[in-house]
């Protein structure tokens, strides 16, 4: 095994952080792609919308740079993950975007982990401050559950203003410290590790920040504690609300580095002690001959820096010379909480005012000074410049670059550069720490060391990376002096991430308990979008000259490079393979070789048998005690099953034809089926075929029945002396069948050997069953084109029956064979019910024919031996078997029945509306329908209904179908219905049939009322999608009132208004009482979710669907409950409750609360349809109509009395004159126009008869209805209707007062006659008039007249109308009797 480098993450959406950090490189998206901002449904799909704000990039004046700037984004940028994986943090100038990880499906269908943006803003606070350096720590968890696990990441960050400041996951910030003026350089953290040996010494956790001229620490539990109260602090101030309390202050050591000109970076080797011979050694030049020491050595801590002048300094600080210091908190943690729609928007969360914020950045906490601490010594080189410096996880190493691109390895316990590398200018470097697995130890002969055994204690080796961007290359090395054990080439835009710490907050017992993996180093390639892991084997530590595996692991590699070149010649190929394979020592390596051989697809199977075989004989040539038996078993378990694929392959090859003539005669022996069931099951079948057929696509290269020998090994493996396929998918399953059994099937291949050869192989009957089926059941179109392949299956049933483990002679009579319900679980689950049905009848005379022989075998036996009760036993198990199969094929007639109905198809309809657009309805099963309860069925068909969307008259009149043979009801007239239907509709093709068919088999299921029932809850639950699609709610409704029962029509209406329709009613009740008059379209939509268009719609189906529960709830007394059947097939349907069912769960409505609904309903109705204007709906209702509304429609609710205020009657009155002057109008404006347009003709055809309405609504509102008939009369006689109006007066009570008001009426049709039009003879009959009519005439306004072109002689009618009303004794009828005669004199002129 060598070294290698492993994707372990990929990125979601890399392009979107690079947006958000360099705007400059952000590329236009097409607008087509662009998304509508006014269809976005939930806000956090738009937190990226802030981007769009910042000003377009300047164009590149060389497309190269823009190019080579795109790719290398990444090295601009503060990068930081976290050890254990669940935080990533990229951070360019003042912005910073945290992506955390999912578990997302890949392109290739596996599970992979992926970082996805979780919050992005602005980090900083001062004005001009970035970013300089991040971390990502993840801190323990203190519960008794997870101890030892991360519980949440806290990311700190280093700004140049000098602010070190801690953020959530989330960006909220938690606190901010100013521990020194200057900016920070570097962040860098140390955790707790468990001392390797006794004599090493323990070292605490901290946090260490550098600064130009300074270095501080932070004492990790004291980090740990405060970030800890800053986050309980912070979710109770977002729970409640209350101020917050200040965080505890840090306990912090600040050094002022001296003797040193430039500093760029650090680390903290931690606390160590001297040994004697140091001790003197310090002390003899410190302080000369005569200077005094200790007894025991003192506890330094060591700091080394890289700059310049010198180019490495070594700093040693004592413990205990100066006392830690205690931080001021510059920041508290915050006092309220926004709202979370601000913080995702503006990618903060706003903790204090803008006003408080300035306030508090502008009191800086007081500045501690530095205690001095002098460089002890260094590495003094004046030209080099160190740029990074990277210790080892031991902290015994530790790496520098510099600016002449070298890399040098420093001893840090004797301050000396150890090791150089050179040509690694910009270098990135990391550690690999690998500690050695026992079990993988290989003891030596003569070996008597500690390590030579596998009970020794565990090596630990350090591996040194080093990432040359400028080359490209990623390579391992071995420290202290060894060789170079890996190289990749990766790209030369990527960033290596060497973190150096773990999880904070364990100590010496927390570490030793579970712990999450964490990476020590990784690669982070913008290009591909990905991070990967290096793995390193610990024996690369090893030393060359000892290590056996190293030439093992070289041979492998040749071995792989020698697979991948062409052969120029099979022969020398293949003996070089052998030669290479037998030269590998370790058997692992070995397998691992022989197993490279065996996945190659260049290799013929000849010469990976060959292979395979010379491996073999040459470990059975060997001592038995030096041969590896893992190995052995391997090789043999390979060879069998290669064996077995030979012996397959040359059952397939071999050119077989069988010559028996096959008949339907034979067909129907062969499945025990009469004439007229063979005739039915073709019938069916064909169907099923017509209906069923798909364009496919087929390649030449998709050949069945071929499989390579790399694929078969994979499906196919060999243990313990038994052969078993492998937990593969269901395309390989089907694959793996075809091989063995397709050229069987179509009698292209000996079944009988076949079988033998499967047989003699060790693969199990249960598990050749299961493959033979796998075929027969995906290869349905190809079955069902080549009916003799009907006698293969019967065939190879048969045999594969009779092996000897397939079915137990000693099963218990009295229970079912776990053979055949095997079989019939296969032909349960299949969506394939056309091969399924052909399968269970193979089976069902495969079965019956084994009973028959046992039981004949039997019989002999009681004949002899006179034992009577091996007849019953063998009687009963028959019957037992046989109704199990009977159920089965009589479940998968149904299935295949019901499956034909949902994929015929109506043809194209040609009226306007077309056919709703759906996703494809799912294919069907046996086992879909028992799991999918009573109703199952029926909601299936009501899917199909709804796809093709047929009327509810097609599905009643295809109903009546079935009782034709009825005397009471003659054929020719349902004929006729159908026909008008179809007429209406669309060509429906076989669909009545289909339908017809369906109904026979199923019902109960499919009885009309529980159909109409699932097809109203579909068509709502459609509407309910897409609100626009009035229709659908139309059509609903017209399924609602076809239900003839009124307690499941009561049911469904209730569910119906409770789940889709209440919310939407109250919502647009409510909008047209805030505006006063027709809500226009924006406002519906917002409110509403609909257009106004729509929303017109939708108000009069509530209305339809009130009126059709007020009937139900008249009738439902008449009525009995219905009594839900089930089919005797399907009496075992398990599953979700259905709509039914549930409708008939429903209470039973409040008659007055409906009613009181429906009145608000005919109100809102009424003023969308004529746009009404200056009409509040709520205010036509006192307090109590107002607290009864959109309550529950079963509940008993204080109504209005009957005592009601004059004012509310008086504006209910004015509100139902205004709807019917506008329903007159609207009648008036379609009858006048000479060519109504369709839209108008079809948008009107169903509406409402708003007189009768009104009147209707005047006797519920306690408003007069003669008030509403006579200005209906009115009405139709302004609008000059005078014939409707003479039908309208008989309906009037008070004909004294409506001839009052004809009369005006009349009037100002003789003054726009006589005073408009101003003709001679006008004049002259004018003048002949009685005065008092004249001056009566001069006070009438034509205007108010709608309609001005009346003939005179209708007038006179109407004059003469209101003679009749008007009694002699009333004050105008000497003015009506002049009427007369002016109206007279008028027709003559």
């Amino acid at each position: 095994m060598a070294c290698s480098i492993v994707q372990f993450c990929s990125f979601q959406d890399l392009q979107s952080a690079r947006d958000f950090l360099f705007p400059q490189l952000r590329e236009e998206t097409p607008g087509a792609l662009r998304k509508d901002p006014s269809k976005s449904s939930d806000w956090e799909d738009d937190s990226w919308g802030a981007w769009e704000e910042t000003e377009p990039p300047e164009p590149e004046e060389e497309g190269n740079t823009s190019k080579t700037q795109k790719s290398s984004w990444l090295q601009e940028c503060v990068l930081s993950l976290s050890p254990t994986s669940d935080l990533m943090v990229i951070a360019r100038e003042q912005k910073a975007a945290f992506l955390v990880p999912k578990w997302k499906n890949s392109d290739k269908g596996k599970e992979e982990m992926q970082f996805a943006i979780g919050w992005s803003g602005s980090l900083s606070v001062e004005e001009g401050e970035y970013v300089t350096s991040a971390l990502c720590i993840p801190l323990a968890s203190q519960k008794r559950s997870s101890t030892g696990r991360p519980d949440w990441t806290c990311i700190v960050v280093g700004f140049t203003s000098g602010y070190v400041r801690f953020y959530t996951e989330s960006g909220v910030l938690l606190l901010a410290q100013l521990l020194n003026e200057d900016k920070v350089l570097q962040l860098k953290c140390r955790t707790y590790e468990i001392p390797r040996h006794p004599g090493v010494t323990e070292q605490n956790e901290e946090l260490s920040i550098l600064y130009p001229a300074a270095i501080v620490t932070i004492d990790g539990f004291s980090l740990f504690q405060s970030l800890r109260a800053c986050r309980n602090q912070v979710a109770k101030a977002a729970a409640s609300g209350s101020e917050n309390v200040q965080p505890p202050p840090l306990a912090y050591k600040k050094w002022g580095l001296q003797d040193i000109d430039t500093i760029i970076d650090h680390a903290s080797i931690g606390i160590m002690t001297l040994s004697p011979f140091d001790q003197m050694k310090t002390a003899s030049n410190i302080g000369g001959f005569n200077a005094a020491i200790k007894n025991s050595p003192p506890a330094m801590s060591q700091y080394i820096t890289v700059g310049s002048s010198p180019f490495t300094g070594f700093f040693y600080a004592l413990e205990g010379s100066t006392q830690p210091l205690l931080s001021h908190v510059a920041l508290a943690v915050a006092s309220k909480l926004t709202s979370a729609l601000f913080s995702a928007a503006s990618g903060w969360l706003g903790w204090k005012s803008k006003h408080e914020e300035e306030t508090v950045q502008k009191q800086k906490p007081k500045m501690e000074p530095a205690t001095p601490l002098a460089v002890r010594f260094g590495l003094p080189d004046s030209r080099r410049h160190g740029e990074s410096i990277c210790l080892s996880p031991c902290s015994t190493l530790a790496a520098v670059t510099d600016d002449f691109g070298r890399v040098i390895l420093l001893d840090v316990a004797r301050g000396i550069a150890i090791r150089m590398w050179k040509g690694y200018r910009d270098a990135q470097i990391g550690w690999i720490q690998i500690v050695e697995d026992l079990h993988e130890r290989v003891p030596e002969k003569g070996d008597f060391s500690p390590f030579g055994n596998t009970q020794g204690p565990s090596r630990v080796a350090q591996f040194l990376v080093i990432y040359a961007p400028r080359r490209g290359i990623l390579e391992v090395w071995n420290t202290q002096q060894g060789p170079r054990v890996g190289a990749f080439n990766v790209g030369k835009h990527c960033r290596l991430l060497y973190p150096g710490y773990k999880i904070m907050g364990l100590n010496n017992v927390t570490s030793q308990s579970w712990q999450p993996q964490t990476y020590q180093i990784c690669l982070v390639d913008p290009v591909s979008a990905s991070v990967k892991a290096v793995n390193v084997p610990f024996h690369l530590a090893l030393s060359d000259k000892k290590s056996e595996r190293a030439k093992d692991l070289h041979l492998v590699k040749k071995l792989a490079a020698l697979l991948k070149t062409k052969a120029p010649r099979l022969d020398s190929f293949e003996t070089e393979i052998k030669e290479l394979i037998l030269d590998i020592k370790y058997p692992a390596t070995k397998k691992q070789a022989l197993e490279s051989i065996l996945a190659s697809e260049r290799l013929p199977f000849s010469c990976l048998r060959n292979v395979t075989q010379t491996l073999m004989d040459t470990l059975k040539n060997q001592e038995l005690e030096s041969v590896d038996e893992g190995l052995l078993q391997f090789c043999a378990s390979k060879l069998k099953l290669l064996h077995l694929y030979e012996s397959v392959n040359q059952l397939n090859s071999l050119d077989f034809h069988s010559d028996t003539p096959f008949s339907d005669n034979d067909l129907a022996v062969l499945l025990r089926l009469d004439d007229k069931e063979l005739l039915k099951l073709r019938a069916l079948l064909e169907k099923y075929k017509q209906e069923n057929t798909k364009a496919t696509v087929r390649f030449s290269e998709d050949t069945d029945g071929v499989l390579p020998v790399q694929t078969f090994l994979d499906y196919v493996e060999y243990e313990k002396g038994a052969l078993s396929i492998k937990n593969i998918s269901e395309e390989a399953h089907v694959a793996l069948g075809s091989f063995f059994f397709w050229k069987c099937l179509h009698g292209e291949s000996s079944t009988e050997d076949m079988c033998h050869t499967l047989e003699s192989a060790g693969l199990s009957p249960q598990q050749l069953l299961s493959l033979l089926l796998s075929v027969w059941l995906s290869k349905e179109k190809d079955i069902l084109d080549k009916p003799q392949s009907v006698c293969c299956l019967h065939t190879m049933l048969s045999l594969l029956s009779k092996m000897k483990v397939a079915i137990d002679e000693t099963w218990d009579s009295q229970s079912v064979s776990p053979w055949w319900q095997q079989m019939r679980m296969a032909c349960i689950q299949s969506e394939n019910n056309g091969a399924a049905l052909l399968s269970a009848h193979v089976g069902h005379s495969v079965a019956a024919q084994m009973s028959n022989n046992a039981t004949d075998k039997k019989f002999s036996q009681a004949v002899l031996g006179a034992d009577a009760e091996a007849l019953t036993d063998s009687w009963e198990a028959l019957s037992l078997d046989t109704e199990y199969w009977k159920l089965l094929l009589r479940q998968l007639e149904d299935c295949l029945i019901l499956q034909t109905l949902l994929h015929s198809k109506v043809n194209p309809p040609t009226a306007k509306g077309s056919s709703p657009q759906t996703e494809p309805l799912p294919r069907l099963s046996v086992k879909k329908l028992l799991e999918g309860g009573k109703g199952g069925v029926a909601d299936s068909v009501a899917k199909w209904i709804f796809k093709q969307d047929l009327s509810p008259e097609l599905l009643k009149c295809a109903n009546k179908e079935r009782d034709v043979e009825n005397p009471d009801e003659p054929q020719e007239g349902i004929a006729r219905s159908l026909l008008e239907v179809s007429e209406v509709e669309i060509d429906l093709g076989a669909v009545p049939d289909l339908l017809h068919l369906a109904y026979e088999q199923f019902p109960c299921s499919l009885e009309l009322d529980v159909l109409h029932a699932h097809c109203c809850w579909e068509y709502v639950v459609q509407w309910n999608k897409d609100p626009e699609e009035a229709r659908f709610l139309v059509r609903s409704i017209e399924h609602l009132k076809h239900i003839l029962n009124a307690h499941v029509q009561n049911g469904i209406a209730l569910m119906m208004w409770n789940t889709f329709l209440v919310k939407r009613f109250s919502a647009a009740a409510y909008l047209m009482d805030k505006v006063g008059k027709s809500p226009k379209d924006r406002l519906c939509r917002r409110d509403v979710g609909m257009s106004d268009t729509a929303m017109t719609s939708f108000l009069g189906s509530c209305l339809d669907l009130l009126q059709t529960s007020l009937e139900a709830d008249i009738s439902r007394d008449e009525m009995q409950v219905p009594i839900l059947d089930t089919e005797d097939a399907w009496l075992s349907v398990e599953g979700p409750v259905s709509i039914v069912e549930l409708a008939l769960e429903q209470k039973p409505i409040h008659y007055p609360l409906v009613e009181h609904h429906s009145i608000l309903c005919s109100i809102l109705y009424a003023s969308m349809r004529f746009s009404l204007k200056s009409v509040k709906p709520l205010a036509l209702f006192d307090s109590k109509g107002k607290n009864a509304f959109f309550k529950d429609l079963t509940s008993i609710q204080l109504l209005p009395s009957e005592e009601m205020d004059p004012n509310f009657i008086s504006v209910r009155q004015q509100f139902l004159l205004k709807v019917v002057s506008a329903a007159v109008q609207a009648q008036h404006s379609i009858t006048k126009d000479e060519g109504p347009s369709e839209d108008a003709a079809t948008a009107h055809s169903k509406d409402h008869n708003w007189p009768v309405l009104a009147v209707d609504l005047a006797h519920h509102l306690q408003v007069s209805e003669d008030v509403i008939r006579r200005h209906y009369v009115g009405e139709l006689y302004n609008h000059g209707a005078d014939l409707l109006g003479e039908e309208a007066i008989l309906q009037v009570h008070d004909k004294e007062v409506l001839a009052s008001q004809l009369l005006v009426l009349t009037g100002q049709r003789l003054a726009h006659a006589l005073f408009h039009t101003q003709t001679k003879e006008g004049m002259e009959l004018l003048a002949r008039l009685p005065p008092t009519l004249c001056t009566w005439l001069k006070a009438m306004n034509p205007q108010d007249l709608q309609n001005t072109e009346v003939p005179i002689a209708a007038t006179a009618k109407l004059v003469h109308k209101v003679m009749e009303l008007l009694p002699e004794k009333h004050g105008q009828y000497s003015l009506a009797l002049h009427l007369i005669e002016a109206v007279e004199a008028m027709a003559t002129l």
